[in-house]
Formats: structure tokens, C-alpha cells, sequence
């Protein structure tokens, strides 16, 4: 009887391994290729979303929903929530470059676009400057999908840069945008390109080169909007750019196509039955965090999550095809809810009021510099201006007494300015009165920065659609890469 037991046990186990056998034949799974255990084996993701908040962690995701919160209602308590912080999936990330822990867009958005770590400065390669690296881009354009670059930014900068160049330093504008055209994706669309003609403004066009390559280069609101998907590439300029060929600032945004605009439009551009990848970069989130400009970055934050309901859009049509990811490259600014001056409190209607970025409010301060002389400035001219376009009232007498050293500041060249350890410290490189404003501000909101650089902080990831779960957890920014490769079915090169 034991005897025929023990048979019967073992036939048992062969049963069940051969129906296993037969099982994993008649059903392939993807394998994870990633090089992380991401515990994703399923099929690949056929529409991939990739979006990027430049300098946005936590700080400015929480600032951003108290700030709507304060927006919709008289309730000091209300938060309102931004659509991809609602997502069900939800991990953090580490961004430090290989050389330092506090990294730049080059090295993050390498780390992000390649699955690979490189030094700050250098872009798509590795930190010797002699391997070049592959992006999720370029491979998705390989394997026959569309491919679709969008920034608020230029579309050399490093971010936008990372998924198509490859260079020993993202300053190379003009070998960038060659890159860009060499790259054959689909749709560029967002800002303009600095250097298109070289340093010293001595070499062919990039843009009139694109011609020859296939593309139609658009410039105007009209244009862009009137695309149609007849399979030709374009590059989407928006009209009216504002300083380093970048997109306004939401908050000054006036005759200008938004974010969202151009990801709905990309969205209507690369659909085919062979699927597409889209990365698109809310560049100018760190922008106004450099310069410590909370309501800029707020409303930037805003725009960007706007855009992101065009993916989620798109999602509720193809749930069972379609990736979203969403995350930042790193955080700047140090910005922090919470300030010495207000305690355990947060007061974010006090910035309810601000209707221009320090970027315009530098272009009055100029204007005043060329027309009045320093010894006649004064803060009392600046009263209705700070009282009506940055919502800045209740001056005490250290307020003003601050004003008044900026201002001073201010009125002298900026050629000229003192460039001492203080000065530094107080004002950056920014214009002294405008930051000074802008830290008065968001100080009586409860709202502190530490830099006009960037921080190491850990970045959070959102995630929905096929293979979403994989980005629960804690993990390395060249991870963020690797899972979303290993869903679309591509190993890290």
C-alpha cells in the first residue's frame, strides 16, 4: 500500500509538471528583461506615456493641491487634487547622478530616458564620454512606433534631449538639434532651439535642414492646431516664445497654445495600429523654482497635470493597451510647505492674487531702471504694482526694509552688481527686487526654499495601465527606465 502511494504521489507531481510544461508553452510570457525585479511578465504596453515634471517633487505636488484647494474654496482646510496624484500606483525614486547626489537634467533625464547612470553635464552617454547609451525613445522607434517629444522648454534642452542625443555636454545646441532631426520621430512640438544656427550664428539652419528631412516645421497657433495625421513629421513651434526659446510661464500665458494643447494634438498625431511613445516635459516647473517663484511654479504644476488628462483620456479609451508613468527628474529649490514666520500654519490664498511670473515682473523692473534715476527710486512706486499683480500687502517695517536694500540693488547694472558671498546668498542670480518680492511673498504663505539650485531629495513616481503595479516601491531613477523598457517589451542597451 506505501508502496503504491509513493507511485501514485510521484505520478501525481509528473502529472502537474507536465501540465505546467504544457501550460507556459501554450501561453509565452514576456520575460522581465528589465535587469530589476519589477514582477511585471505580462504583455507589452502598446501606447506609452511618459511624463516629466523638471524640478518637481513633492513640495510642489502638495503646494499645487492646497493651492487649488484654496482656489475652489473658502474652506482654509480644502485640498484639491491633481489628477495624477490620484493614480493607483505609486512608488519613489532616488536621483543622484554618478559623480554626485545632487543632479542636473542631463544626467537625470539620461538616467530616465536610458536606464543608465552618467555624470552631471553629459548627455546619453556614459561618464567617460565614449559609450553612447540607447533611449526608450529611440528603441520604441526602432521596433516601428511613433515617437513624440514634448517640452514647455526648448526642444534641445537636456530633458527633451536625453531621449535623441547624445553628447559629452548638453551645451552642444547645435549637435543636439541636428540630433533632433536625425532622429526621426514623429512630432516635436513646445519651444524653439537656441543656438539653430551654431554658437557664432555661422552654420545651416537646423530647422531649414529639417525641411530636407521630412519635416514641416510649424510656427503659428493656427497651424499647429490644424494638423491633421497624414504620416508627415512635424517640429511645433509655439508663437510668442518667451526668454531661451522657451514656452511662457502658464501664469503669464496669454496668445500661446498650452501643454495640454500640444500633448492632445501629439496624442492625435501619433495614434496608429503600431502604437506609440510620447514623452513630454513640463520644463519650466524648475525654472520657477530656481528663482523661488512658488505661484510660477504652481501654476506650471497645474498646466502640467492638465496635460496629463490628455493621457487619461486617451487611457479610458485603450485601458488594456496603455502605460502612464508620471514623475520628476529631481527637485529644486528646496522648497518646503512650512516657514519660521507663520508656525504650523499655511496661508496659500495670500498668493491667490499673483498674476505674473518674476520673469515679467524683471521686464518692469527694467523699464523703471532705464527711466528713473536711483536716487529718485523708490518703494512707493512699486506699491500699486505688488499690490495689484503679486498680491502682496500688509508691509511690516522689515518687509520694507528689505524692499528697499533690493530695490537699491536693482537699480544698479547688472554688470555691475556686487557679487559678494551675501549677495549670493540673498539673491542668486536673479534680479534682487523681483525674488526679494517673491520670497516676501510666499514666506507670508508659509512657504520656504533653501536653494536656487537644485536638491538630492527623492522624487515620487504615479503610474497607471498595463504593467502600472511594477512602480509601487522604493528604487533608483535608472529603474524608472528599466520598468517601463521591460513593459514595452525592450532590454536596456
Amino acid at each position: 500500500m506505501l508502496i503504491k502511494n509513493q507511485k501514485w504521489f510521484g505520478g501525481s507531481i509528473a502529472a502537474v509538471i507536465l501540465i505546467i510544461t504544457l501550460l507556459i508553452t501554450a501561453f509565452p510570457q514576456q520575460q522581465s528583461i528589465a535587469g530589476v525585479d519589477n514582477g511585471y511578465y505580462g504583455k507589452k504596453a502598446k501606447y506609452v506615456f511618459f511624463f516629466i515634471g523638471d524640478g518637481m517633487a513633492m513640495p510642489q505636488i502638495n503646494s499645487a493641491e492646497i493651492f487649488k484647494g484654496a482656489v475652489e474654496s473658502t474652506d482654509r482646510m480644502n485640498k484639491g487634487k491633481l489628477s495624477f496624484a490620484s493614480l493607483p500606483y505609486q512608488g519613489m525614486q532616488t536621483t543622484h547622478a554618478a559623480n554626485t547626489f545632487i543632479t542636473e537634467s542631463a544626467a537625470a533625464g539620461t538616467a530616465l530616458a536610458t536606464g543608465h547612470k552618467t555624470n552631471n553635464d553629459v548627455l546619453g552617454m556614459d561618464p567617460t564620454k565614449t559609450i553612447k547609451y540607447t533611449s526608450m525613445a529611440e528603441m520604441a522607434k526602432a521596433s516601428g512606433m511613433k515617437v513624440g517629444i514634448v517640452s514647455s522648454v526648448s526642444l534641445d534642452h537636456a530633458t527633451p534631449a536625453a531621449f535623441y542625443a547624445h553628447e559629452s555636454t548638453r551645451k552642444n545646441y547645435y549637435e543636439i538639434a541636428t540630433a533632433m532631426i536625425n532622429s526621426d520621430f514623429d512630432y516635436f512640438a513646445g519651444g524653439g532651439l537656441l543656438a539653430p544656427t551654431g554658437p557664432k550664428k555661422d552654420r545651416a539652419n537646423v530647422l531649414e535642414l529639417a525641411g530636407q528631412k521630412g519635416y514641416a516645421v510649424l510656427r503659428s497657433n493656427e497651424e499647429i492646431l490644424n494638423l491633421q495625421p497624414t504620416g508627415q513629421k512635424v517640429i511645433a513651434i509655439c508663437s510668442n516664445l518667451a526668454a531661451e526659446e522657451a514656452m511662457a510661464y502658464d501664469i503669464d500665458r496669454k496668445d500661446q497654445l498650452s501643454l495640454q494643447d500640444l500633448t492632445r494634438k501629439g496624442i492625435e498625431m501619433l495614434d496608429n495600429p503600431n502604437g506609440f511613445f510620447m514623452m513630454v516635459e513640463g520644463g519650466k516647473i524648475d525654472w520657477a523654482c530656481h528663482a523661488n517663484d512658488a505661484g510660477t511654479t504652481i501654476h506650471d504644476v497645474l498646466a502640467f497635470d492638465n496635460a496629463v488628462a490628455e493621457a487619461l483620456k486617451f487611457y479610458a479609451k485603450h485601458p488594456e493597451e496603455t502605460l502612464i508613468v508620471i514623475t520628476g527628474d529631481h527637485e529644486t529649490g528646496g522648497m518646503t510647505i512650512g516657514f519660521a514666520g507663520t508656525g504650523y500654519e499655511a496661508f496659500f490664498s495670500k498668493i491667490k492674487q499673483q498674476t505674473v511670473s518674476f520673469e515679467d515682473f524683471d521686464k518692469e523692473i527694467k523699464i523703471y531702471r532705464q527711466n528713473v534715476d536711483p536716487e529718485y527710486a523708490g518703494l512707493d512706486d512699486w506699491i500699486p504694482f505688488l499690490t495689484n499683480q503679486v498680491g502682496l500687502t500688509d508691509l511690516t517695517d522689515y518687509d520694507k526694509s528689505r524692499l528697499e536694500t533690493a530695490l537699491a540693488a536693482s537699480m544698479t547694472d547688472p554688470k555691475k552688481r556686487n557679487k559678494d558671498e551675501n549677495s549670493k546668498l540673498l539673491y542668486g542670480s536673479y534680479e534682487p527686487f523681483s525674488v526679494t518680492v517673491t520670497h516676501i511673498l510666499n514666506q507670508k504663505a508659509g512657504i520656504g526654499w533653501t536653494t536656487y539650485a537644485h536638491t538630492g531629495v527623492a522624487v515620487p513616481v504615479f503610474a497607471q495601465g498595463v504593467g502600472g503595479s511594477s512602480f509601487q516601491g522604493y528604487y533608483d531613477n535608472t529603474d524608472v527606465a528599466k520598468k517601463i523598457m521591460n513593459i514595452m517589451g525592450m532590454a536596456v542597451e
